[in-house]
């Protein structure tokens, strides 16, 4: 029987009915090393103790009410949010591309509050990705996802990395409202920017009063071992912020934090989300947030990248014949391969491994942030298995 769901995606054979930690199960027992995570989502892995009694104790007291009402865990959380960040103020919704939409509304809203409707464009990187929607398909850029869907949008220009005088005269223009860019790329090649990037970007829209917008909804809540990415560096900090996945680790909610005047413009009927901070995504963000914002937490996080790291660089020199690099920061690892990333995947699930994707012919790492030692050498053990599958192929 042909299946009615919409064929957007394509998925594995594989059918989980349970999960713990960073393992995945399906019903007949089969035991699967989950190093996709919901793509970076499930932070605290599968079924975190607390995180189901979070869920469990608002199911049954209240799910859903409108914005038109106090949602008290939305205060407690944005307290939080913003006592650890540069950020004065904070919209909650469901998912990253949402955030993304509102940063983009908002860095518009700034500058028509501020009497210069002409500054409208909004500066994206080649190799970026934001999200599904219109507006954050067209701030990325990528040609394979708008290709079908009409038109590219006004308003969106795009420049590589490290083109810096591209980027210095598209800040300068009179017409830019902001630019967007993730600290690490996820989806297009696990690439980390380094400091001194960030800083001269975070100058240069600055002197020309445009705002400086992170996309962390990847590499935020503690994925590269900070709380967000850009934190490993100072005097780097945006003006405005898009965060989901792992602030859920696996509940759709998502955050878009600015700074107060840059979000000055948004009052009341400017946006809005109909289920965004509800009381169940609320219940379980402000529990994920209390286990990840910990410092011991996020120097074990560390450790164990470390641990990974070193591994990887040990495979990696078995295999170079497969891997041609290691990139990424903290747990998003990327590994750059020689031969199909597409076989790779495929020969990892032959070692019960799963791994995702990623531009650049990269596979992903993105193991929970909790995860144990046993875990990291068991993922070592398979990846060095799945280079030798390979191996064996090519031979």
């Amino acid at each position: 029987m042909t299946s009615p769901i919409m064929s957007v995606y394509s998925p594995a054979p594989i059918t989980p009915v349970r999960g713990l930690g960073n393992w995945l199960y399906e019903e007949d027992g089969t035991a699967w090393l989950d190093c996709v995570g919901g793509v970076a989502s499930n932070a605290l892995g599968h079924c975190h103790p607390k995180m189901v009694a979070a869920l469990a104790q608002q199911a049954n007291l209240v799910w859903h009410v409108s914005n038109g009402l106090q949602i008290p865990g939305q205060h407690e959380l944005a307290i939080k949010l913003t006592a650890a960040s540069f950020a004065d103020r904070v919209f909650f919704a469901n998912t990253g591309t949402e955030a993304v939409e509102a940063a983009i509304k908002l860095a518009r809203r700034y500058h028509a509050q501020n009497g210069q409707t002409e500054r409208v464009d909004i500066i994206g990187f080649h190799g970026s990705f934001h999200g599904r929607t219109y507006g954050a398909l067209n701030a990325a850029g990528n040609d394979k996802y708008l290709e079908g869907f009409g038109p590219s949008m006004p308003g969106f220009h795009h420049v590589a990395i490290y083109d810096s005088e591209s980027i210095a005269r598209l800040i300068s223009a009179p017409t830019t409202a902001a630019v967007i860019v993730e600290p690490v790329q996820g989806e297009g090649g696990a690439r980390a920017m380094t400091g001194d990037w960030l800083r001269s970007l975070r100058q240069q829209c600055r002197s020309n009063n445009v705002l400086l917008i992170y996309d962390e909804v990847q590499c935020g809540m503690g994925r590269t071992g900070r709380l967000f990415a850009h934190q490993w560096f100072e005097n780097a900090e945006p003006d405005v912020m898009a965060v989901a996945k792992g602030i859920g680790s696996g509940f759709p909610v998502s955050a878009c934090l600015a700074t107060r005047e840059a979000s000055a413009g948004m009052v009341t009927g400017t946006h809005g989300s109909t289920y965004g901070g509800n009381p169940l995504a609320m219940a379980v963000a402000n529990t994920v947030f209390d286990e990840i914002a910990q410092d011991y937490f996020l120097k074990a996080s560390n450790r164990l990248s470390q641990r990974l790291r070193e591994g990887l660089a040990s495979v990696a020199a078995n295999h170079p014949e497969i891997i041609n690099d290691i990139r990424g920061k903290g747990l998003l690892i990327g590994i750059q391969l020689h031969p199909s990333n597409r076989d790779f995947i495929s020969q990892a699930r032959k070692e019960n491994l799963l791994l995702a994707g990623g531009g650049d012919n990269i596979v992903r790492l993105l193991p929970s942030l909790n995860s144990t030692d046993s875990d990291a050498d068991e993922i070592l053990l398979r990846i060095s298995a799945t280079c030798q599958r390979m191996k064996l192929l090519q031979d």
